[in-house]
């Protein structure tokens, strides 16, 4: 009896000593092919496309020769083909490219604003489909800042001021770089169906105004983002250039479930991951364009030690070509992050703040066409960015909504002077301006010429516009404009007019960092 139980004890603990297999990690697969005929399914003779980048949000992997990916899946994830050079996804009716597949087996949680229906089980393979295109290494791109509708009569303005004017445009493809709308997540298809009138490709950037504030906590906030664009942070590539769509805002969740309430600019663990996993598929003599809602800085100071913003910066600054976009402040800016601010690469970051649809939330009297005048609050007119791509350069053009392209500054100085007067301050608001920037004025063709100086101060006629507006509040139409902002594309100097008599006509002329020139007039009487 006592060697029986001898016996067992050792078959124990042979099999306690045997090792264990490793639980294999599920997994899901597809391919990526040519849609030869646009059906949206592989039909026999499509062949698969090899070497083309697929992610889960974490990990990416390229397809073999047969163009087949696999990767790891969880629960609540989505899978997508990172867009390669010369070829494109479908698009659905409203220019939505759809380069994405959610998996949710369960659906989205029960939120006011409605998310992803339950997918069920993961398909057998999921595939994505692929069509040629020819994509040159110049090409434009439209950039949106917040459009930030909150109702439908606002869609209205948005669809007047900005939209009509870009039907049958030259651009190739359009971003709007978050609060696509103003909390209101119902007017998306409202809001998709009127851009979709552009005419071209448009991917969407999630905003602090387009999550889902019920939800408890940052991973289900994006819900409703999700059923209507796919993942809030992914890549592709258009010519020569690699764009990558980040998602900076953290929702901190809603006070009913415990949390803050609020959101702060973060990228996550997770999102810094599938940067890292993706950059060592980029060619590192091409441009990276990273686009995100909440801007990296916003002013001239230095920015203070951020981990996340380090790793970010670590990640990308050793590329020779950089650059970055955003919306979310309501006015435009260029901002160079160099040494000061933590950025390491052998050349500054150029980072655009960009102007915004809405200008200022839609804000202010209206015009004779019913459209608030919702100037923005560094004194720039509303409207959006033009960007023209050239290999890895990039110029960046600024177009005030319902404004010929030539509107690129605005002088502020007095109509009428007093003779015997000496000097008057003449400011320049050179809307596309930046630290390179230069900015002369004269009176008349001949005069001589005088630099003004970059002054960061508020716009003195966005001040004048809301001492206007404030003055006449009670027979005012509309919501009030808030408040002004320094500029970050103000000049200033002093125009001597010591012996001067009758009428004058003084011009301002700038010239950009790309070395294009613009100018303006305005005609000074001296009494």
């Amino acid at each position: 009896m006592k060697n029986h139980q001898l016996f067992i004890i050792s078959l124990v603990l042979i099999f306690l000593s045997l090792p264990i297999p490793a639980q294999e990690t599920p997994s899901a697969s597809g391919f990526v092919y040519e849609d030869r005929n646009s059906n949206g399914k592989r039909d026999p003779g499509e062949p698969g496309l090899p070497n083309v980048l697929v992610s889960n949000q974490r990990e990416v992997v390229p397809t073999d020769l047969t163009g087949r990916w696999t990767l790891p899946v969880r629960e609540d994830c989505i899978f997508f083909v990172i867009k390669p050079r010369g070829w494109m996804p479908p698009v659905s009716h409203q220019q939505l490219p759809r380069f994405y597949y959610v998996h949710k087996p369960k659906g989205s949680p029960r939120s006011k604003f409605p998310g992803v229906k339950p997918t069920g089980p993961l398909p057998a393979s999921i595939d994505f489909p692929l069509r040629r295109q020819d994509e040159p290494s110049k090409f434009k791109a439209h950039f949106f800042g917040d459009t930030q509708s909150r109702n439908t009569k606002e869609l209205d303005f948005m669809a007047r001021d900005t939209i009509q004017e870009l039907i049958g445009t030259d651009a190739d493809f359009g971003v709007t770089l978050g609060d696509i709308l103003f909390d209101d997540l119902s007017l998306f298809e409202t809001h998709n169906s009127i851009v979709a009138l552009v005419g071209v490709p448009w991917w969407n950037v999630i905003g602090n105004h387009d999550l889902n504030f019920d939800a408890p906590d940052d991973r289900t906030s994006d819900e409703t983002f999700e059923r209507v664009y796919g993942p809030p942070y992914h890549a592709f590539t258009w010519g020569p250039v690699n764009f990558v769509v980040l998602d900076n805002v953290m929702w901190g969740g809603s006070k009913k479930s415990g949390g803050t309430g609020g959101y702060t600019g973060e990228l996550g663990e997770e999102q810094l991951t599938f940067l890292e996993n993706l950059l060592p598929h980029l060619p590192e003599n091409e441009l990276l364009m990273l686009m995100m809602h909440i801007p990296l800085k916003t002013s001239e100071s230095p920015l203070s030690p951020n981990p996340e913003r380090n790793r970010l910066f670590r990640l990308i600054e050793k590329r020779p070509y950089t650059m970055s976009i955003s919306g979310h402040t309501h006015w435009h800016a260029h901002m160079f992050l160099d040494e000061k601010d933590g950025w390491k690469g052998k050349k500054p970051h150029h980072h655009v703040v960009n102007v915004t649809v809405c200008g200022n939330w839609w804000r202010g009297e209206p015009d004779a066409l019913g459209i608030p005048p919702s100037l923005g609050r560094d004194g720039a007119p509303r409207g959006y960015s033009t960007i023209t791509f050239d290999g890895n350069q990039a110029v960046v053009d600024f177009k005030a909504s319902r404004r010929p392209a030539d509107y690129q500054l605005r002088i502020e100085a007095p109509s009428a002077v007093k003779g015997g007067t000496e000097t008057v301050t003449v400011y320049a608001n050179v809307f596309n301006g930046s630290r390179h920037s230069k900015v002369r004025m004269r009176l008349g063709k001949s005069g001589q010429w005088i630099t003004l100086r970059k002054s960061v101060e508020p716009d003195p006629d966005f001040l004048a516009l809301k001492q206007r507006e404030e003055s006449r509040r009670d027979k005012l139409e509309g919501i009030p404009l808030p408040g002004a902002v320094p500029s970050h594309h103000l000049w200033k100097a002093s125009l001597p007019l010591k012996n001067l008599q009758g009428v004058h006509r003084l011009w301002v002329q700038t010239e950009d960092m790309y070395g294009r020139t613009y100018d303006a007039s305005h005609i000074i009487r001296i009494e």
